[in-house]
């Protein structure tokens, strides 16, 4: 679990690709994956997963869970970029430190990132950007507590908080439950953890699952509450009839008072 006391202790990370993250002593853990690296990681698991089903919208709302250093919100830009689409987007995300968000005029970006230095200044500065196509409101505080404030539904969530082990409460089935209600009925969620806790977290809000493996990196899953085409999805029944005991996460497991 988080301690507090540690927010501002972290550490530079180069990973595989070359690109760096930091460690959270915080959290106990990096904010990236030093094996699968941390841009490599970004673009495969979270963008260009996401954007194969939903790339080809004149619109996109994205829920970026949680900023950390920006590197899924600054991915989309660069995918979006590269691939010269015109599609217009809106990305909220739900950060808990400031002062890291604050800090990331001074951070030593990827290569890839190097043409956003005005939108991460921007950002760095006054949590917002807005052009003529993108717009990105950074919402600071506990995800849990900003979550029900947010209006607006979405086509993509990048479900990119630190792991089930340090950061429950943002993996529990009362979460994902929120998660649903602010997606679309076609949205896609892309997540780093193929867990058995956050399978059934999702599958039990009604979520279709399906498992993803890539070159050089450890699988990852996408989740939508409709089929996503030419995907095979998990088979649930199989999975708990094979694990019994695997069971969600609750949040009456981690908070105190809190009524199932």
């Amino acid at each position: 679990m988080y301690d507090e006391a540690l927010r501002g202790e972290k550490a530079s990370i180069v990973t595989s690709d070359g690109s760096k993250t930091l460690y959270s002593a915080g959290f106990g853990e990096a904010y990236h994956s030093e094996r699968d690296g941390a841009l490599h990681e970004s673009l495969e698991k979270h963008v260009r997963s996401a954007f194969r089903f939903a790339g080809d919208r004149e619109q996109l709302t994205i829920l970026d869970i949680c900023f950390g250093l920006g590197y899924n919100t600054l991915a989309t830009l660069y995918h979006v970029r590269q691939n010269h689409l015109p599609v217009k987007i809106h990305i909220l995300s739900p950060e808990l430190d400031r002062d890291l968000v604050e800090s990331l005029d001074s951070f030593a970006y990827p290569e890839a990132f190097v043409e956003f230095k005005p939108i991460i200044r921007e950002l760095s500065r006054n949590f917002h950007y807005e052009d003529a196509q993108f717009r990105i409101d950074i919402l600071i505080g506990d995800a849990r507590e900003t979550l029900p404030q947010i209006t607006e539904t979405f086509d993509i969530v990048y479900q990119d908080a630190f792991s089930p082990k340090c950061n429950p409460l943002l993996w529990t089935r009362e979460y994902f439950s929120q998660i649903r209600k602010l997606m679309r009925e076609d949205g896609v969620l892309t997540t780093y953890s193929v867990a058995a806790a956050v399978r059934m977290g999702l599958y039990e809000n009604g979520f279709n699952l399906y498992k993803v493996s890539g070159e050089g990196l450890r699988d990852w899953m996408l989740a939508s509450p409709a089929p996503l085409e030419e995907m095979e999805p998990i088979d649930m029944v199989l999975k708990q009839q094979r694990n019994p005991d695997a069971k969600s996460l609750r949040d009456a497991s981690f908070l105190s008072g809190f009524m199932a």
